[in-house]
């Protein structure tokens, strides 16, 4: 498996676990209606851990434009890898995005808050302040690349790794998640997005596009500096 489709079936598996637990949680009739924040959080995790059992022998399983732009930046990654990387994990996302909306089909029209529909597919902040929001977004995205780059330096644990990301990404979403929704990658939010965008949902309203650019942005720089202060604190002493 090459590194574009490795991880665009990555990105699609985690972006379909993962915009599917919220909506089975958020959608009229659903058997999870109403299952509340921590199932949104561990469906989340696992949708992590299972992209990554998928594309990690491959990719390395970025699954997200930040963190690839932050091991490009590091020296970890080629530059000519990174468009290919995140054209798979854009295109992952915009699949996964679609296999939701296919998924949950005929709840939908079951579904009358428009707002909820938006929510299945990328994030929205509780409230809405965009220095607040950037800062929720960033300092969650330096947490994530910071903490999966101890995880990796963590060889002795390398079979379980994905699953420990997974419970890391459930700590993120319990701890950290509430003020935005914790996109903290681009290509989870932006994809399924586009994918809300294109699909006929009916009753739906627009995708939000005034406050797109803040989960792309946030999470980029918040990777970098995750990575970067990793590298300044602990693999110095690590080496």
């Amino acid at each position: 498996m090459n590194f574009f489709l490795s991880e665009l079936v990555g990105t699609a598996v985690l972006t379909l676990f993962g915009c599917g637990v919220v909506a089975n949680v958020l959608l009229a009739k659903s058997k999870g209606f109403n299952g509340g924040w921590i199932v949104i959080a561990l469906g989340w995790g696992m949708a992590v851990t299972f992209g990554v059992y998928v594309a990690g022998k491959y990719s390395g399983a970025h699954l997200n434009p930040a963190l690839t732009i932050a091991f490009a930046l590091t020296g970890q990654l080629s530059w000519s890898l990174v468009p290919v990387y995140i054209a798979g994990q854009m295109a992952g996302g915009i699949l996964g995005g679609v296999l939701t909306y296919l998924m949950y089909l005929p709840h939908w029209a079951e579904t009358e808050d428009a707002d909820l529909k938006l929510a299945v597919f990328c994030t929205q902040p509780a409230i809405r302040n965009t220095p607040a929001n950037f800062l929720s977004e960033f300092l969650g995205t330096a947490v994530l690349s910071f903490g999966l780059s101890c995880i990796g330096a963590n060889s002795f644990a390398e079979g379980l790794n994905p699953l420990i990301v997974g419970f890391f990404i459930l700590a993120i979403g319990l701890s950290l998640g509430g003020p935005t929704g914790y996109a903290i990658n681009p290509a989870r939010d932006l994809g399924p997005r586009i994918a809300h965008a294109l699909m006929p949902i009916k009753g739906k309203r627009d995708s939000d596009w005034g406050y797109a650019w803040l989960p792309v942005v946030a999470p980029i720089c918040g990777a970098i500096a995750g990575v970067y202060l990793y590298m300044a604190l602990v693999s110095p002493v690590a080496g």
